[in-house]
Parts: C-alpha cells; sequence; structure tokens
C-alpha cells in the first residue's frame, strides 16, 4: 500500500520507555508498543479513527 502525496505519518519512540507515539496525517494520535500494531493502526483509515478534511490550510 502506498500513501498519497502530501501524507505525513509520524512514529516517535519515547525515550526511556517501550512506548512508540504515532502521529497520523489526518493528526490523530495514538500510542503502542508494538511497531506493527502502530502501523496497521495508522493505515487503517477510515477505521480505527476518522480522517480528518483538510480545506484550503484548515482541518474540519
Amino acid at each position: 500500500m502506498s500513501a498519497r502525496a502530501g501524507e505525513v505519518y509520524r512514529v516517535d519512540w519515547l525515550p526511556g520507555t517501550d512506548v512508540l507515539h504515532g502521529t497520523c496525517h489526518c493528526g490523530a494520535e495514538h500510542t503502542a508498543e508494538d511497531p506493527v500494531a502502530m502501523w496497521d493502526w495508522m493505515l487503517a483509515h477510515p477505521q480505527g479513527h476518522p480522517p480528518v478534511h483538510h480545506v484550503r490550510g484548515r482541518t474540519s
């Protein structure tokens, strides 16, 4: 599966823990210890979390 141009997914490791903090291109956030579970959650649109629609620099 490939992301459309302009979609940015970010996963940060929380130092001192086994926790990953993910931010989806829609702005939703999630934490998980399993990297596979994190990516499954991020790529599960619209299941898992609702997308935010972007209109000319605004979110709605």
